[in-house]
Protein backbone atom coordinates (compact mmCIF):
# COMPACT_ATOMS: atom_id res chain seq x y z
CA UNK A 1 0.00 0.00 0.00
CA UNK A 2 1.41 3.14 -1.29
CA UNK A 3 2.39 6.55 1.77
CA UNK A 4 2.05 8.68 -1.17
CA UNK A 5 0.01 12.42 -0.44
CA UNK A 6 1.09 12.31 2.90
CA UNK A 7 4.05 14.95 2.02
CA UNK A 8 4.02 17.85 0.19
CA UNK A 9 5.18 16.77 -2.93
CA UNK A 10 8.68 18.02 -3.52
CA UNK A 11 8.77 18.20 -7.55
CA UNK A 12 10.72 21.01 -8.24
CA UNK A 13 14.02 21.19 -7.05
CA UNK A 14 15.56 24.37 -8.69
CA UNK A 15 16.90 26.81 -5.77
CA UNK A 16 15.81 24.45 -3.23
CA UNK A 17 18.72 24.70 -0.32
CA UNK A 18 19.06 20.97 0.88
CA UNK A 19 21.42 19.70 3.85
CA UNK A 20 22.63 15.94 4.04
CA UNK A 21 25.00 14.64 6.23
CA UNK A 22 26.15 11.07 5.18
CA UNK A 23 27.37 12.74 1.99
CA UNK A 24 30.63 11.23 1.16
CA UNK A 25 29.42 7.98 -0.62
CA UNK A 26 26.82 5.56 -1.37
CA UNK A 27 23.41 6.94 -1.30
CA UNK A 28 24.18 10.41 0.59
CA UNK A 29 26.63 11.57 -2.18
CA UNK A 30 24.47 9.87 -4.63
CA UNK A 31 21.00 11.06 -4.01
CA UNK A 32 23.10 14.79 -3.46
CA UNK A 33 24.37 14.19 -7.00
CA UNK A 34 21.04 14.08 -8.30
CA UNK A 35 19.35 16.94 -6.39
CA UNK A 36 22.17 19.11 -7.89
CA UNK A 37 21.29 18.11 -11.22
CA UNK A 38 18.12 18.77 -10.82
CA UNK A 39 18.81 22.40 -9.73
CA UNK A 40 18.80 22.70 -5.89
CA UNK A 41 21.70 24.47 -3.65
CA UNK A 42 23.39 21.47 -1.26
CA UNK A 43 25.54 21.77 1.77
CA UNK A 44 27.50 17.87 1.87
CA UNK A 45 28.72 16.48 5.67
CA UNK A 46 30.25 13.96 6.85
CA UNK A 47 33.26 13.32 8.70
CA UNK A 48 35.88 12.94 5.03
CA UNK A 49 36.54 16.06 3.60
CA UNK A 50 37.77 15.04 0.33
CA UNK A 51 34.65 13.57 -1.04
CA UNK A 52 32.86 16.88 -0.03
CA UNK A 53 34.64 19.24 -1.49
CA UNK A 54 35.03 17.09 -4.96
CA UNK A 55 31.27 17.25 -4.92
CA UNK A 56 31.64 20.78 -4.02
CA UNK A 57 34.24 21.15 -6.94
CA UNK A 58 31.36 20.24 -9.71
CA UNK A 59 28.60 21.69 -8.58
CA UNK A 60 27.94 25.17 -8.64
CA UNK A 61 26.46 26.95 -5.86
CA UNK A 62 27.00 23.59 -3.37
CA UNK A 63 29.27 24.04 0.03
CA UNK A 64 31.15 20.91 1.58
CA UNK A 65 30.96 20.90 5.09
CA UNK A 66 33.17 18.70 6.71
CA UNK A 67 32.04 17.07 10.71
CA UNK A 68 31.35 14.48 12.80
CA UNK A 69 27.50 13.85 13.30
CA UNK A 70 28.52 12.08 16.81
CA UNK A 71 30.57 15.10 18.33
CA UNK A 72 28.76 16.88 20.61
CA UNK A 73 27.28 20.10 19.16
CA UNK A 74 28.87 19.53 16.03
CA UNK A 75 25.58 19.46 13.95
CA UNK A 76 24.24 22.51 15.62
CA UNK A 77 27.20 24.40 15.24
CA UNK A 78 26.81 24.29 11.55
CA UNK A 79 23.73 25.18 11.44
CA UNK A 80 24.62 29.18 10.96
CA UNK A 81 27.10 28.48 8.19
CA UNK A 82 24.05 26.26 6.62
CA UNK A 83 21.96 28.92 7.05
CA UNK A 84 23.98 31.83 5.47
CA UNK A 85 24.94 29.63 2.38
CA UNK A 86 21.06 28.36 1.93
CA UNK A 87 18.75 31.23 3.28
CA UNK A 88 15.72 28.77 4.08
CA UNK A 89 16.52 24.91 4.60
CA UNK A 90 14.08 23.02 2.47
CA UNK A 91 15.04 19.35 2.98
CA UNK A 92 17.28 18.05 5.85
CA UNK A 93 18.41 14.33 5.26
CA UNK A 94 20.37 12.18 7.81
CA UNK A 95 21.99 9.56 5.52
CA UNK A 96 24.97 8.90 7.66
CA UNK A 97 25.28 4.79 8.78
CA UNK A 98 27.59 2.37 10.66
CA UNK A 99 27.00 -1.13 9.21
CA UNK A 100 29.46 -4.48 10.71
CA UNK A 101 27.85 -8.23 10.72
CA UNK A 102 26.98 -9.31 14.52
CA UNK A 103 25.48 -12.42 15.49
CA UNK A 104 24.69 -13.35 19.59
CA UNK A 105 27.26 -15.75 19.70
CA UNK A 106 29.79 -12.94 19.05
CA UNK A 107 27.99 -9.63 20.50
CA UNK A 108 30.40 -6.96 20.80
CA UNK A 109 29.12 -4.06 23.33
CA UNK A 110 31.39 -1.53 22.31
CA UNK A 111 30.90 -2.18 17.80
CA UNK A 112 27.09 -2.65 18.83
CA UNK A 113 27.03 0.92 21.20
CA UNK A 114 28.61 2.54 17.71
CA UNK A 115 25.60 1.32 15.79
CA UNK A 116 23.43 3.16 18.54
CA UNK A 117 25.72 6.67 18.62
CA UNK A 118 25.93 6.83 14.66
CA UNK A 119 22.40 5.38 13.28
CA UNK A 120 20.45 6.70 15.75
CA UNK A 121 22.13 9.31 17.86
CA UNK A 122 23.31 11.59 15.09
CA UNK A 123 20.07 11.35 13.63
CA UNK A 124 18.58 12.89 17.14
CA UNK A 125 21.36 15.54 17.03
CA UNK A 126 20.57 16.37 13.21
CA UNK A 127 16.58 16.68 14.80
CA UNK A 128 18.09 19.02 17.91
CA UNK A 129 19.85 21.51 15.39
CA UNK A 130 17.27 22.02 12.10
CA UNK A 131 13.81 21.22 13.91
CA UNK A 132 13.88 25.14 15.24
CA UNK A 133 14.96 26.03 12.10
CA UNK A 134 12.33 24.25 10.38
CA UNK A 135 9.23 25.09 12.96
CA UNK A 136 10.31 28.91 12.65
CA UNK A 137 9.95 28.62 8.71
CA UNK A 138 6.51 26.57 8.90
CA UNK A 139 8.06 24.53 5.32
CA UNK A 140 10.59 22.26 5.18
CA UNK A 141 11.00 18.59 4.80
CA UNK A 142 13.46 16.15 7.35
CA UNK A 143 14.30 12.80 5.50
CA UNK A 144 15.91 9.89 7.66
CA UNK A 145 17.23 7.04 5.74
CA UNK A 146 16.57 3.45 7.68
CA UNK A 147 16.10 0.41 6.00
CA UNK A 148 14.31 -3.06 5.49
CA UNK A 149 16.45 -4.55 8.21
CA UNK A 150 14.43 -2.56 10.35
CA UNK A 151 11.01 -4.37 9.12
CA UNK A 152 12.02 -7.21 11.01
CA UNK A 153 14.81 -9.26 13.13
CA UNK A 154 17.96 -10.76 10.54
CA UNK A 155 20.77 -12.71 10.82
CA UNK A 156 23.84 -11.00 10.85
CA UNK A 157 22.11 -7.53 11.93
CA UNK A 158 21.69 -8.03 15.78
CA UNK A 159 23.50 -4.39 15.99
CA UNK A 160 22.25 -3.04 12.86
CA UNK A 161 18.73 -3.64 12.43
CA UNK A 162 17.40 -2.42 15.84
CA UNK A 163 18.95 1.32 14.83
CA UNK A 164 16.85 1.14 11.33
CA UNK A 165 14.03 -0.07 13.43
CA UNK A 166 14.29 2.96 15.71
CA UNK A 167 14.92 5.07 13.13
CA UNK A 168 11.83 4.27 11.47
CA UNK A 169 9.55 4.71 14.45
CA UNK A 170 11.13 8.23 15.11
CA UNK A 171 10.46 8.92 11.56
CA UNK A 172 6.39 7.90 12.32
CA UNK A 173 6.37 10.07 15.15
CA UNK A 174 7.31 12.94 13.77
CA UNK A 175 5.25 13.21 11.03
CA UNK A 176 2.39 13.17 13.43
CA UNK A 177 4.06 16.31 15.17
CA UNK A 178 5.10 18.00 12.34
CA UNK A 179 2.84 17.48 9.38
CA UNK A 180 0.10 19.74 11.18
CA UNK A 181 2.54 22.47 11.12
CA UNK A 182 3.49 21.86 7.48
CA UNK A 183 6.20 20.54 7.15
CA UNK A 184 7.55 17.29 5.79
CA UNK A 185 8.80 14.20 7.33
CA UNK A 186 9.94 10.60 4.88
CA UNK A 187 11.68 7.69 6.31
CA UNK A 188 13.54 5.90 3.39
CA UNK A 189 13.93 2.08 3.41
CA UNK A 190 16.37 0.63 1.24
CA UNK A 191 17.08 -2.85 0.31
CA UNK A 192 20.53 -4.00 -0.52
CA UNK A 193 22.91 -0.98 -2.58
CA UNK A 194 26.04 -1.47 -3.49
CA UNK A 195 27.69 1.06 -1.24
CA UNK A 196 30.74 0.67 1.35
CA UNK A 197 28.58 -0.25 4.02
CA UNK A 198 27.78 -4.12 2.01
CA UNK A 199 30.79 -4.38 0.18
CA UNK A 200 31.97 -6.09 2.74
CA UNK A 201 28.88 -8.46 2.95
CA UNK A 202 29.91 -12.15 1.80
CA UNK A 203 26.07 -13.48 1.74
CA UNK A 204 24.01 -12.48 -1.00
CA UNK A 205 22.22 -9.98 -1.46
CA UNK A 206 18.84 -10.38 -3.58
CA UNK A 207 18.09 -7.07 -6.01
CA UNK A 208 21.04 -5.30 -5.22
CA UNK A 209 20.99 -2.01 -6.93
CA UNK A 210 23.51 0.93 -7.68
CA UNK A 211 23.02 4.06 -5.11
CA UNK A 212 22.14 6.30 -8.75
CA UNK A 213 19.24 3.96 -9.10
CA UNK A 214 18.32 4.40 -5.20
CA UNK A 215 18.42 7.82 -5.65
CA UNK A 216 16.33 7.86 -8.24
CA UNK A 217 14.32 5.97 -5.90
CA UNK A 218 14.05 8.70 -3.39
CA UNK A 219 13.42 11.74 -5.22
CA UNK A 220 10.77 9.68 -7.03
CA UNK A 221 9.00 8.99 -3.41
CA UNK A 222 9.36 12.38 -2.36
CA UNK A 223 7.63 13.97 -5.92
CA UNK A 224 5.08 11.76 -4.98
CA UNK A 225 4.64 12.82 -1.51
CA UNK A 226 5.19 9.69 0.06
CA UNK A 227 5.73 9.05 4.28
CA UNK A 228 7.59 5.90 3.57
CA UNK A 229 10.13 5.46 0.56
CA UNK A 230 11.03 1.77 0.45
CA UNK A 231 12.96 0.12 -2.92
CA UNK A 232 13.34 -2.16 -4.97
CA UNK A 233 9.96 -2.82 -4.40
CA UNK A 234 10.55 -7.01 -5.80
CA UNK A 235 12.42 -7.01 -2.46
CA UNK A 236 11.19 -4.62 -0.13
CA UNK A 237 7.76 -5.33 -0.23
CA UNK A 238 8.59 -9.21 0.52
CA UNK A 239 10.26 -8.20 3.99
CA UNK A 240 7.35 -5.61 4.92
CA UNK A 241 5.49 -8.68 4.53
CA UNK A 242 7.92 -11.11 6.57
CA UNK A 243 7.67 -8.42 8.91
CA UNK A 244 4.38 -8.03 9.32
CA UNK A 245 4.20 -4.74 8.13
CA UNK A 246 1.89 -3.64 5.01
CA UNK A 247 -1.30 -5.10 5.80
CA UNK A 248 -2.32 -1.68 7.01
CA UNK A 249 -1.24 1.55 4.97
CA UNK A 250 0.69 4.89 6.93
CA UNK A 251 -2.68 7.02 6.17
CA UNK A 252 -4.67 4.25 7.98
CA UNK A 253 -2.30 3.91 10.42
CA UNK A 254 -1.81 7.91 11.60
CA UNK A 255 -5.53 8.35 11.17
CA UNK A 256 -6.20 5.19 13.45
CA UNK A 257 -3.76 6.73 15.61
CA UNK A 258 -5.22 9.60 15.92
CA UNK A 259 -8.86 8.13 17.07
CA UNK A 260 -7.73 5.77 19.22
CA UNK A 261 -5.13 8.24 21.69
CA UNK A 262 -7.02 11.16 20.28
CA UNK A 263 -3.45 13.20 20.12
Amino acid sequence: MSSAGLNPRLRDWHGQGVWIVGASSGIGLATAEALAVAGARVVVSARKAGPLQDFAARHAGALALPLDACAPGALADAVPQVQAHLGRLDLAMYCAGHYMPMRADRLDLEEALRHQDINVGGAWRLLDAVLPVLLVQRTGHVSLVSSVAGYRGLPMALAYGPTKAALTSLAQSLWQDLRPRGLGVSVVCPGFVATPLTAGNTHPMPALISPEEAACQILRGWARGEFEIHFPKRFSRVMKLLGGLGLISDRAAFALLRRTTGL
